[in-house]
């Protein structure tokens, strides 16, 4: 074979092996110690934590009928600067009212009827509230500004308390992935003698969303929230892939 051609296929090579090193999330030997590991357990394990919430996001909605969509689109846009001014007032950031959705649409009550005409329009808002204790007063202030649905609350964690719950979650997964390793080891007449491998598989972190939520009497007094909001904890799970090095026992 031509000299040239072989050193070109050598740089080709080294160049493709160049480009298979390194995958983020996962913890591996220096190199030249492969040939060491003559022996293994691979293990998959998961872990939980879990956490009150620190954050929320409520969603509602101002509703408008009419026989024209121009004048649905005019009562939207007074419903939208009315709620928008009451919890500004209240003390919410402008950023932290954002449009979830904006419909207008005629009703499928009538669009097969040419007798009579009917819009609906739907402007749905989501409220981001870092003080998960003001939620239902949050609530009362929009409905006494015009909200006409309140549909779902979801708490979960900010950034920061997310990741603070999810590198416990790793620590239990470790955890639990040693105590397999070491089982499947007493199982097997090795010996568990280091980690040699370790990666996360999976994250995911589930909110808890609240399905109830009741209007007290007497609110709109001033005496602070009438609604009733049930709160739970957030969960954060993860699962990691480790290999360990294991020797005869």
């Amino acid at each position: 074979m031509d000299r040239r051609l072989t050193a070109l296929i050598g740089i080709a090579a080294l160049v493709a092996l160049a480009g298979c090193s390194g995958f983020a999330g996962t913890a591996t030997p220096a190199d030249g110690d492969e040939a060491q590991l003559e022996r293994s357990i691979t293990v998959t394990a998961a872990g939980e934590a879990t956490s009150t919430p620190d954050r929320a996001t409520l969603r509602v909605a101002v509703t408008a009928t009419g026989g024209d969509a121009a004048a649905v689109r005019d009562e939207l846009d007074a419903g939208d600067e009315e709620l928008r001014t009451a919890l500004t007032e209240w003390g919410l950031d402008d950023d932290a009212i954002r449009t979830d959705e904006y419909d207008v649409r005629e009703s499928y009550e009538t669009r097969d009827d040419p007798n009579r005409t009917r819009y609906d329009g739907t402007h749905r808002y989501a409220i981001e509230l870092d003080d998960v204790d003001a939620v239902g007063e949050v609530i009362d202030v929009a409905v006494d500004a015009g909200a006409d649905e309140v549909q779902r609350i979801q708490f979960g964690l900010s950034e920061e308390r997310e990741r603070e719950v999810r590198e416990e979650a790793i620590r239990t997964a470790m955890a639990n992935a040693d105590d397999d390793a070491g089982a499947l080891a007493n199982a097997s007449g090795l010996e568990v003698s280091g980690v040699y491998e370790v990666s996360t598989a999976q994250s995911r972190s589930r909110p808890y969303v609240a399905e109830s939520f009741n209007a007290a009497a007497g609110g709109g007094d001033g005496s602070g929230a009438s609604t009733a909001v049930e709160t739970g904890d957030v969960s954060v799970t993860v699962s990691v892939n480790v290999v360990y090095e294991a020797v005869p026992a």
